[in-house]
């Protein structure tokens, strides 16, 4: 058995998922099970939400996701096991109204999932997609103009 150790991971910062992914590979030596939970989602109307607040939403919802596995992907291929998990959203199945950026970053991440499955099948790692309905998060009010505290996390 291992001691927990905490590691602090913003998974909407792409340049520093790499490190993060070497401290816990020098730490255990491998993992045996990848969870992809984080998410980011704002609700408004297309024309209301800005480019940049699209690109942070897809950098939390798929970037990130991607890119933490891809750091932890020749670890799994190299041992011929693992489990990558990726828990994702109804809505990248479907769009729903005023969830565009939402829904883009969640169809994303499942086709590059999709792919990723039948990619490991020769190594004998397992890729699953999880799709849960609406669930209860943790949301900020917004202040008036503020579209940042509009993000759901």
């Amino acid at each position: 058995t291992y001691a927990p150790k905490l590691i602090l991971l913003d998974i909407s910062d792409i340049n520093c998922i790499q490190d993060v992914a070497k401290e816990i590979l020098n730490c255990y030596g491998c993992v045996d099970i990848l969870i992809n939970n984080a998410s980011m989602k704002v609700k408004g109307a297309v024309q209301s939400i800005s480019l940049e607040l699209d690109k942070k939403i897809m950098d939390a919802n798929y970037f990130g996701p991607i890119t933490l596995t891809k750091a932890i992907l020749p670890n799994m291929i190299s041992r011929r096991t693992g489990q990558i998990v990726l828990i994702n959203s109804i809505q990248g199945k479907i769009g729903i109204p005023f969830r565009a950026a939402y829904a883009a970053s969640k169809h994303a991440a499942v086709g590059f999932f999709d792919c990723l499955r039948a990619e490991m099948e020769e190594f004998d790692i397992s890729v699953s997609t999880v799709n849960p309905t609406f669930i209860c998060s943790y949301h900020r009010q917004p202040a008036p103009g503020n579209w940042e505290a509009s993000i759901w996390k």
